[in-house]
């Protein structure tokens, strides 16, 4: 329990100029119950997020969503040192979930605003209407000119002094995504030239393999490149000369485990990772997972239920530091450091369940270790095709307790499948055992207890219809 004593307005949206009233906050497990956005009314359709928030001008700024736009109540808002909660006057409901601090303009962006470091906010009058999902640095004048990208696929660009918008591309007609899908792009970053956006949908379709719909594509300001056709969600990454490059990271998700794609070393690369819950496994379900600094020179990444830590820094074109860190059932749409505090933004509560609502949780980035244990399941292969010789990506494997592998194939013959682990992290694959599964049939291995690597993979001697799923506990 974190307790935070301290006076704060009564948590509903006044203008600036109205009086706040102010009341004695108690603080319950790092959580403020007087510091909730509401939706008001009964026209918010289902749901009160937090999308974004970034400490600037020597406040805690964030944005509200809602579903659709449809809904009444939500929109900017600050926190101060006293804990004192105002919903600007500026405020716009909507579905925001963007932010970005543009340094050469000594401003920031949430939500449709821009704000100065004095704490003035403009309104970029054009975007208001639409719903925001990423606010990207411009590849050829990031002095002067930023990108939008909505979660209809619309992408603009914006004048950073007049706010003047221009839109550029409809990627969904860009990225050619299907028809039958309902546009839901979610992130966007970019750094050394390359930009990239993610697009998560996902339902039954996806999951029976009848379309693919999500992706992550990138743009070098000539051509958009669709590099990969599953669900992606969060967009990140950063670094110059001194982390040996600029570094790209995308996380996404298929029907059998979590996806890391990595750009780092002048190439891609991909990693998965095991899944703490199917709770996430929907378009709507994976709002708004992220990839940020959760301190100077330190990374966190959230991804279906679990929270992971890993280095900004990349040696030998490998990702090689990263840990699980919790297991959680959290709607995290964006989260950050202010005030000697990590902070939680949240989307607790949909009209499913009365009046909603979504608060903030305040606590150490050390308490997370306090959260749930690191567990998980995932691995390679889910009923795929797999050709002789051909080596599967790595696979998670530290940070996780006791270790399973389930192993199945359909093939009428004997298909042996080797098992490498890389327990450097580097790349350094050595022989762990060769596994014998015999025609149509099944086998596990439980690994030695404390057994670790960074990494495992998979490969099969044969051409075979397989299954190989890690469970960790």
């Amino acid at each position: 329990m974190i307790d935070i004593p301290s006076k704060i307005s009564n948590g509903m949206a006044y203008p600036e100029n109205r009086k706040v009233t102010e009341i004695r906050s108690v603080g319950v497990g790092g959580v403020l119950p007087s510091a909730t956005v509401m939706a008001q009314g009964t026209g918010s359709r289902t749901e009160a997020g937090i999308g974004a928030l970034i400490p600037w001008a020597d406040r805690l700024w964030m944005v509200g969503y809602v579903s659709h736009i449809e809904g009444e109540g939500l929109g900017l808002y600050s926190l101060d040192e006293d804990l004192k909660m105002r919903r600007h006057s500026a405020s716009v409901t909507g579905t925001f979930a963007n932010r970005l601090p543009h340094w050469p303009s000594d401003q920031v962006f949430i939500g449709p605003h821009a704000i100065d470091s004095s704490g003035s906010v403009r309104t970029i009058d054009a975007l208001k209407d639409q719903r925001l999902a990423a606010t990207i640095n411009h590849l050829e004048d990031p002095e002067s000119r930023v990108y939008f990208l909505t979660m209809e696929g619309l992408f603009y660009e914006v004048d950073v002094n007049t706010l003047e918008a221009k839109r550029l591309f409809d990627l969904v007609r860009e990225l050619e995504v299907p028809g039958t899908a309902k546009p839901h792009f979610k992130d966007g970053f970019s750094a050394g030239g390359r930009l990239i956006v993610t697009h998560n949908v996902y339902d039954e379709q996806e999951f029976e393999g009848r379309r693919r719909a999500g992706c992550l594509a990138e743009w070098d300001g000539c051509r958009w490149r669709v590099l990969e056709r599953n669900p992606f969600v969060g967009a990140g990454g950063g670094g110059g000369p001194s982390y040996g490059g600029p570094n790209l990271y995308a996380t996404g998700w298929s029907r059998s485990s979590g996806i890391l794609r990595v750009y780092t070393g002048g190439r891609w690369s991909r990693y998965l990772l095991p899944k703490a819950s199917q709770c996430f496994d929907h378009t709507w379900n994976t709002e708004w997972m992220r990839i940020r600094h959760a301190q100077t020179e330190r990374f966190l990444m959230d991804l279906h239920g679990l929270f992971y830590e890993f280095p900004p820094y990349n040696y030998g074109g490998a990702l090689w530091g990263i840990r699980p860190i919790c297991v959680h059932l959290r709607v995290i749409p964006d989260f950050c450091y202010w005030r000697g505090l990590l902070v939680l933004g949240g989307d607790q509560i949909d009209r499913d369940e009365g009046q909603p609502q979504s608060g903030l949780w305040f606590g150490s980035i050390d308490d997370l270790w306090g959260m749930g244990k690191p567990s998980g399941w995932g691995g390679p292969w889910w009923g795929d095709e797999v050709s002789s010789g051909e080596v599967s990506d790595p696979f998670l494997m530290t940070g996780f307790d006791k270790k399973v592998l389930h192993l199945s194939q359909d093939s009428n013959r004997p298909v042996e499948f080797r098992l490498e682990v890389d327990y450097l992290g580097n790349g350094t694959w050595k022989e762990y055992d060769i596994f014998k599964v015999k025609a149509g049939a099944y086998a596990h291995h439980e690994f030695p207890p404390g057994f670790s690597a960074h990494y495992t993979r998979l490969s099969a001697d044969e051409d075979c219809r397989a299954t190989a799923q890690f469970f960790y506990g």
